[in-house]
């Protein structure tokens, strides 16, 4: 490297991380991921707390649990965009503070529409946040190389929020009342307010435009219809259901009007050329195969170790444990990975470990053997991590750093429709294979049989109340027909994984290492020399 492109390079990282080392803003960002990654799970377990103490309907309940994922995604694209147009620094210090405020309202809520109302202002607080974190990280590791690595940590750290929501719920309902899980995110973002104001630099995109207010209403009632129509059919509703239907509908054709609009706009909020570069569509289509095969497997697996092996939640969630610790060693090892192998080998092999992984686990029966499912559960969280640390890296660093803000929200949102509609897929697919096993159990009466067969929680309830031998051949039956379905359900996972692994051959061969000029603005918060021109200092990404 000359002298010249080493001092251009020494200032751009300057520039980049004015007020604060590199380094030590990647641990703030990674504060403010694992706050929107906990409160995403730790929820789960408080849920007869909250049921107990509220009484809220089937229905309120089950806005209680999902609102906030679905608020989140819906608005991802519309605070990722407007991020790059008025600074995601700003953006993200504003998540903050409606995440703290939103944490004290739905801590002392005294009714479940106040908690639903509470939890839909945690999804638009995380909505914020969440693409600003990755586009701030964008631009503050200009090189490729210190990049990869960053983004390692910062998905290492998303598998630690997702695993410690449940034990940190279950932790804190031993000794508080339920509230005190969203309790826990206040003194955080206090202490997160001020530190990110200090350290964080300011930025934004090149593109001096107005926002497109309208095509940020599109997106976000798009995907909010689309999301809300694929967990209802994740949730068991029927296909034909006006409930199901008007919104996945509604959602299409908003998101139609959507794209339409912004190949119009002179401004657009998404700059849909991004996805003519293989790089980029190919990776946004790895994370949502990937999300998509492995989501609603990890709930069937979930059960399989609750309802047949008999474990308890704690069990259940140490079984599942190694997992997490294989995810946060791939995205540790993953930049060093991805300089060795390159994009296309590392996400491809990636697949095929949790393809691999996949099959090892259709080993399972209905007797407990900890050895594999051990071997298994680490060779699925190495793989999956693989796979989606290095399809992430890829399209950030595919998009230009003025769209980043955009191309964060394209991932997480990606990420969010390919777990919905893998919960969806996945789902059907457990129930076809499950309920026939029942339609002929002997002894069994054919409006129980129906009942057992729409899950096996449900069964065990019916062979409780039928007793006798028919309620024991009933169990047993659904038993295996629930192993049966798991089976299944993995070889069609294992397809999808094997198919990700065709669509990473699309991905570059190496990665492209070196300073990425152009495409954003960084505001420096503290002058560093006198300027010859009037007004505070930028320079150029």
């Amino acid at each position: 490297m000359s002298g010249t492109t080493t001092a251009a390079v020494g200032r751009h990282r300057r520039a980049a991380g004015a007020g604060a080392d590199r380094w030590v803003v990647l641990v703030v960002l990674c504060v403010s991921l694992l706050l929107v990654a906990l409160d995403a799970t730790v929820l789960h377990v408080a849920v007869p707390a909250v049921t107990e103490d509220l009484r809220p309907g089937a229905v309120e309940l089950l806005w209680i649990v999902d609102v906030y994922p679905l608020v989140c995604a819906s608005l991802l694209i519309l605070f990722g965009t407007l991020g790059d147009r008025i600074g995601r620094r700003r953006v993200l210090l504003l998540g903050y503070g409606l995440f703290g405020v939103a944490s004290a309202l739905a801590a002392f809520a005294w009714s479940a529409p106040m908690l639903v109302l509470a939890r839909a202002l945690l999804g638009a607080g995380g909505a914020m946040i969440m693409p600003a974190t990755l586009s701030i990280l964008r631009q503050v590791f200009p090189d490729r190389r210190e990049r990869a690595l960053a983004i390692g940590v910062w998905s290492a750290v998303a598998a630690v929020g997702a695993a410690v929501g449940p034990l940190l719920g279950g932790f804190l309902l031993e000794h508080f009342w339920w509230g005190s899980v969203f309790l826990v995110n206040i003194p955080l973002m206090l202490v997160s307010l001020p530190v990110g104001r200090m350290l964080l630099p300011e930025s934004r995109g090149t593109d001096g435009g107005p926002w497109d207010v309208t095509g940020a209403l599109l997106a976000a009632g798009g995907l909010f219809g689309t999301v809300l129509g694929v967990k209802r059919l994740g949730g068991g509703e029927a296909a034909a259901s006006p409930l199901t239907v008007l919104p996945l509908l509604a959602g299409v054709a908003l998101l139609f009007l959507f794209v339409r609009r912004q190949r119009r706009h002179p401004h657009p909020l998404v700059e849909l050329r991004m996805f003519a570069r293989p790089a980029f569509g190919t990776s946004v289509g790895c994370i949502v195969l990937a999300m998509l095969a492995l989501v609603g497997l990890e709930l069937v697996a979930a059960q399989y170790l609750q309802l047949v092996l008999g474990l308890s939640p704690l069990q259940t969630g140490l079984r599942l444990l190694p997992l997490t610790v294989a995810a946060m060693a791939a995205g540790l090892a993953g930049a060093r990975v991805l300089r060795r192998f390159g994009p296309r080998r590392m996400v491809c092999a990636g697949f095929c470990l949790t393809a691999a992984a996949v099959l090892t686990l259709t080993a399972m029966g209905g007797t407990d053997d900890p050895p594999l499912l051990l071997a298994g559960f680490v060779l699925l969280g190495f793989g999956l991590e693989t796979t989606l640390f290095g399809a992430y890296e890829s399209m950030l660093s595919e998009a230009p750093a003025g769209q980043a803000g955009g191309a964060a929200a394209i991932g997480e949102t990606s990420y969010q429709l390919g777990a919905g509609i893998g919960i969806a897929l996945l789902g059907s697919v457990m129930n076809a294979a499950y309920a026939p096993g029942l339609r002929s159990v002997p002894g069994v009466p054919r409006s129980a049989a129906d009942a057992a067969g729409h899950s096996l929680g449900e069964a065990y309830e019916v062979s409780g109340r039928l007793g006798g031998g028919a309620g024991a051949a009933l169990r047993r039956a659904a038993r295996d027909s629930f192993v049966h379905g798991l089976h299944v359900t993995l070889l069609v996972s294992a397809g999808l994984l094997l198919l990700g692994a065709v669509l990473a051959l699309r991905l570059p061969w190496v990665m492209q290492c070196g300073e990425e000029p152009g495409g954003a603005e960084v505001e420096l918060p503290a002058p560093r020399e006198a300027e010859p021109a009037a007004g505070k200092p930028r320079v150029t990404a």
